[in-house]
């Protein structure tokens, strides 16, 4: 039986997120689409690692081996964007399960109260792994994201702590 837990990233960390983070197979998806320098990484995870209260980077782990990567930004209000990969090798099911325990970490062991993502129109996959969590689509930003001189739509995401409670009985 697979077992799954989040922690905390840290420093060492970095050569694998990075890794997964310039893979082209997640790249594409990214507001920012170059090849990102380890020196780029760290000067990142620094800032972030300087805001503890406002961003929580998270690695989720399957029986003990890292599969992917979670951030949690808070924005106001217990009110959280998120964004999150995994190891581009991961077997089918990881993302689902990612998704999941994120989730239900945000919600009980970090207090937030709402989870929102954004997602690039052309990402469909995204698009229908937010529906099947739950998530509700909140609204379009209307070529918001500009790559290669191509404009593209954002979808807006939202999932509140009640409406999780509500679909997993309140768990």
């Amino acid at each position: 039986m697979n077992t799954a837990r989040i922690r905390y990233a840290v420093e060492s960390d970095l050569p694998l997120i990075l890794s997964w983070r310039n893979h082209p197979s997640i790249k594409k998806y990214m507001y920012t689409q170059h090849d990102i320098t380890m020196q780029e990484h760290k000067e990142w995870f620094e800032r972030c690692l300087s805001q503890p209260e406002d961003i929580h980077l998270l690695m989720f782990l399957v029986n003990e081996k890292s599969m992917g990567f979670i951030n949690f930004s808070h924005d106001k209000f217990d009110v959280v964007n998120w964004g999150f990969y995994i190891s581009p090798d991961a077997p089918k099911g990881t993302g689902y399960a990612l998704g999941l325990s994120a989730i239900e970490f945000g919600f009980k062991t970090l207090k937030f109260r709402k989870i929102c993502g954004q997602v690039l129109s052309f990402n469909e996959r995204s698009i229908n792994f937010h529906k099947k969590l739950g998530f509700s689509q909140e609204g379009i930003f209307k070529e918001q994201f500009v790559n290669e001189k191509n404009y593209y739509d954002v979808y807006h995401f939202g999932l509140l702590k009640q409406i999780w409670a509500q679909r997993n009985d309140g768990n």
